[in-house]
């Protein structure tokens, strides 16, 4: 199966398409330029280096959130054209999961990705690797989300993770703006990812996609939407004008 997969919820756009759960071609761009420019000529290039032809596309992996409004939005929309115009489901990832997904096999760590939320807050949910029983198959492992993602104060996150007394990686675009605050407060041992594996990555948005297609958990491209978590500022504004 082919699997094209797409991750534009921070400034990081990034796109992949994985083939039999090998990937083929990866692009990444996080040098500020906004999605709406680079993500469709990305697409356009990745498909190429990976020999792929749209009408080979098995399913559309999209980052769902959290994270930029703007950025989600743009991803969502070209998701869903790609998925209505090919007739072919989109599998939602979690912007999070992905995140986790990025440090896979840290076994006996656990994996805290923070997003920038702005507002003093973050997105952040905080996952574990353990060994997979089920497929006999050594070094294979299983994801399990054990703090729900949410937006949240950071120490919140941070005083929620201690009660675990183990110790944390860390990464997301969070970590440079934080990163002092955790070394300065966090209780327990801690550990931050490499710059390699610190921001979003489309393919482990693929690797997950293709789990979520294979167990038949994607949705039509009409049903898809992103995940917010919170309300936008305008929506925040308009209810604040309408308590006037």
């Amino acid at each position: 199966m082919n699997t094209l997969a797409l991750d534009s919820s921070g400034l990081t756009a990034a796109v992949a398409v994985m083939t039999d759960g090998k990937l083929a071609a990866e692009y990444t761009v996080n040098n500020k330029k906004t999605h709406s420019q680079t993500l469709l000529p990305m697409i356009d290039e990745v498909m190429k280096a990976a020999g792929i032809e749209p009408k080979q596309l098995d399913c559309i992996a999209i980052s769902r959130g959290p994270g930029s409004f703007t950025g989600l939005r743009i991803g969502s929309a070209t998701a869903k054209g790609l998925g209505l115009a090919l007739n072919i489901p989109v599998a939602e990832v979690s912007s999070l999961d992905a995140l986790a997904y990025n440090l896979y096999g840290n076994e006996g760590c656990i994996i805290c990705p923070i997003m920038d939320a702005r507002r003093q807050e973050v997105y952040t949910a905080a996952y574990e690797f353990v060994p997979a029983s089920d497929e006999g198959k050594t070094g294979s492992y299983e994801m399990k989300r054990i703090i729900a993602e949410k937006a949240c104060p950071l120490d919140e996150i941070l005083e929620e993770l201690e009660k675990f007394g183990r110790k944390v990686i860390f990464n997301g675009d969070g970590v440079p703006v934080n990163r002092d605050h955790i070394v300065n407060n966090f209780k327990q041992k801690c550990a931050f990812a490499p710059e390699t594996l610190l921001l979003q990555k489309a393919s482990s948005v693929a690797a997950i996609g293709e789990f979520i297609y294979l167990n038949g958990k994607a949705v039509s491209a009409d049903e898809h939407v992103p995940v917010y978590l919170r309300k936008s500022q305008a929506e925040r504004e308009r209810e604040a004008e309408n308590e006037q």
